[in-house]
């Protein structure tokens, strides 16, 4: 009897070990990546446009997927209409007209595709780059810290000045809807802008708390893969694959959550100068631009997967090809749970204008933290002694783990070229909160 009780145990711990899955980083009990992403996006070819879609979408309009769209030129959402798009629709960005979609402030976009059949904006060339077209700019009515109201004026390729009423942001209503995303891939985005500058895949400027924003993947930008500016924002399983700048970036004083999440880099493709990380929390660019009297930004970011994908750590470091993960700049919070950040050089870096005391370590959290295979945790701009920090992080209280497992043997399979899992092995993790 005694044995016959043991050996239901062994079973029942084994059972359990199969269905168990990790808390940290991304999590699903099935690859939430299946289906609706493409990591190989290059090979794919959609055909030649059937319709084009140009100038003001000014009432009520419906894309359908047995059409193939091109975007050309600078296209505006206007007059609170509402743009809906089938799932499955194809949308080509114009590469000679630097082609923009913009849904302005009172109007609507309703991109809702399935598992199954994502909605698809790319771009039109043949042999496809970052850049190779604009990206989607989202303008809603939220507040921002920011005196006044906004305009993305400058983020245009010859705009006609009676667009100008169009490219306003900026309002007093936090809980604004500007319609849906949800599985929709934004490929090859980011033009340059004459300032030297990039568009992003996807601006979400003083967007409402009532947008709904899920399963979007943004691979292959130029600029900024998702950059969200003031406004209450709420996105959950968001894409970052090869950004050329910043995958995630939050300022202005947004209210923002990030759950469930990831971003992948590549240290051939993603630039390794300053200002270009995976996660980016600021306030402001310019303080004279800030009302202090206003919130200022504070994100929550929890269940995410933060991975610099090098084949040689150590070599691409020693190039200056890898830089740290996360930054958080002056007087912007950042609450970071249950996240994993493997293989930056170092994991996270903190301003150097930040003061480090209690008062501002406890509005930038880093618990259940699973810090994996990086030059180093946490420090402050320019200052190569954090023993203040790593005292202050590594405390048991804190449940942060460090290992210095390879990605191969961490994550579960990340070779998989159509179907990559990004999620944590079960099981392969001998992981301790010492952090020498």
């Amino acid at each position: 009897m005694k044995n016959f009780t043991h050996s239901i145990w062994i079973f029942l711990l084994a059972f359990g070990s199969l269905f168990a899955q990790q808390e940290k980083g991304i999590i699903g009990t099935d690859n939430w990546l299946y289906g609706w992403t493409d990591f190989k996006s290059n090979t794919a070819d959609y055909g030649e446009p059937t319709q084009i879609l140009a100038g003001n979408i000014s009432e009520d309009t419906k894309l359908s997927k047995r059409d193939v769209y091109l975007l050309l030129g600078n296209v505006f959402v206007t007059n609170n209409a509402t743009l809906t798009i089938e799932p499955g629709t194809v949308i080509l960005g114009d590469y000679d007209s630097k082609a923009t979609l913009t849904v302005s402030k009172g109007s609507a976009i309703i991109a809702e595709g399935t598992e199954t059949d994502p909605i698809i904006f790319t771009s039109n060339r043949s042999l496809k780059r970052a850049g190779d077209w604009g990206g989607i700019m989202i303008l809603g009515d939220a507040s921002s810290n920011k005196f006044g109201k906004g305009s993305v004026v400058s983020y245009y390729h010859n705009l006609n000045s009676s667009s100008y009423p169009y490219i306003n942001y900026g309002g007093e209503n936090p809980n604004s809807n500007s319609g849906i995303l949800k599985y929709v891939r934004i490929e090859y985005a980011g033009k340059k802008l004459r300032n030297g500058n990039h568009l992003n895949g996807l601006l979400l400027a003083n967007v409402g708390s009532e947008t709904v924003l899920e399963n979007i993947m943004i691979s292959h930008a130029a600029g900024n893969s998702f950059e969200v500016w003031g406004g209450q924002v709420n996105m959950t399983k968001m894409v970052s694959y090869r950004a050329n700048n910043n995958d995630f970036k939050f300022n202005f004083g947004t209210q923002s959550q990030l759950n469930n999440s990831l971003a992948v880099r590549s240290p051939y493709i993603s630039s390794s100068s300053a200002g270009t990380r995976c996660l980016y929390v600021s306030s402001f660019d310019d303080i004279e631009d800030v009302d202090f009297t206003k919130p200022q930004t504070s994100v929550v970011a929890k269940n995410l997967t933060l991975l610099n994908n090098s084949d040689d750590l150590k070599a691409d470091i020693e190039k200056g090809l890898v830089k740290e993960a996360v930054y958080v700049a002056q007087s912007a919070s950042l609450d970071m749970n249950k996240s994993v950040i493997s293989g930056f050089n170092p994991a996270v870096i903190f301003e150097d204008k930040i003061v480090i005391n209690q008062e501002n370590l406890e509005k930038i959290k880093f618990t259940d933290m699973y810090f994996n295979n990086c030059n180093g945790n946490i420090f402050v701009e320019n200052n190569s002694n954090n023993e203040d920090l790593e005292n202050w992080y590594g405390n048991s209280a804190f449940f942060n783990v460090y290992s210095k497992s390879q990605n191969s043997e961490t994550f579960i399979d990340l070779k998989n070229e159509r179907r990559p899992d990004f999620r944590l092995r079960i099981n392969k993790i001998i992981a301790s909160n010492e952090n020498d």
